[in-house]
This record gives C-alpha cells, sequence and structure tokens, in this order.
C-alpha cells in the first residue's frame, strides 16, 4: 500500500509541534516523514525502514539542502509494528528537532538547516494518514 500526502503554505513556527497520526501497511518495507521549507530543502527527511534500501528495522533522519543530503542518523530502537495504528510528534527549535515515537522513545536531530518555520510537509510510502495537528 503506497501512499502519499503533501501539505504546502504551512506556517509551523519554532517552539511549535506537528503530530502525524496514521496506519503502518500490514506489508510495509517503509514509510517517510519530510519537514522543511519545500521539497529541496528538507530540516528533516524522517524514515522508517522495516527492510528497504538494505535497512531492516532502522530509522533514518537527514536533511537535504538545496538538493543535497546532510549527514544522516541511524537509529536501532525502532518501535513501529506493521499492521498498527501508531503517531509520531515533531518539534522544533533554531538548533535542534525532538521526534517523539510510541513507547515513549525519543530521537533528537540537529536542525542542520537553521529553518526557524516549517512550511512543506509530506508522507510517503507505506503508511496511511489519519490525522495531521499542529500546536
Amino acid at each position: 500500500m503506497e501512499c502519499g500526502l503533501t501539505l504546502t503554505h504551512m506556517n509551523v513556527k519554532a517552539g511549535e509541534s506537528i503530530r502525524v497520526k496514521g496506519k503502518v501497511a500490514p506489508d510495509a518495507k517503509s514509510f517517510a516523514l519530510n519537514l522543511g521549507r519545500d521539497g529541496s530543502d528538507l530540516l528533516l527527511h524522517f524514515n522508517t525502514r522495516f527492510d528497504c534500501q538494505g535497512d531492516t528495522w532502522t530509522i533514518v533522519c537527514n536533511s537535504l539542502s538545496g538538493g543535497e543530503w546532510g549527514e544522516k542518523l541511524q537509529e536501532a530502537e525502532f518501535p513501529f509494528q506493521q499492521g498498527e495504528e501508531t503517531k509520531v510528534c515533531v518539534a522544533f527549535d533554531a538548533q535542534e528537532v525532538v521526534m517523539k515515537l510510541p513507547g515513549d522513545q525519543e530521537i533528537k536531530f540537529s536542525n542542520q538547516l537553521g529553518l526557524e518555520a516549517v512550511k512543506f510537509l509530506s508522507v510517503e510510502g507505506d503508511f496511511g494518514v489519519k490525522s495531521i495537528k499542529s500546536d
């Protein structure tokens, strides 16, 4: 089940958060959440890999600036389950992005672009979005 959703013209500022709720496909290979200025300047590329690109049960975080990938972070602790509902909460400031995941897991990632507002969000892959909220 390959899904996709893109939101533009958002205005989520540093200090605020974005919550994405949805359901992972029963046969999921991967899904990604992208936040940034636009599709070529991403504050965060959050990629969950159940079995994709040579990785299994791994989370990869990266940034994208002008189409160039930054320094990635790989996280082996993997709280997602195929076929289950889940949510991801992302908060950020000018220095850091904090992702709150199921099971009280938290991942911190450097704000490599120094962005102070998110205008763009996309969800790709084997994940059906049920709701998106910002606060």
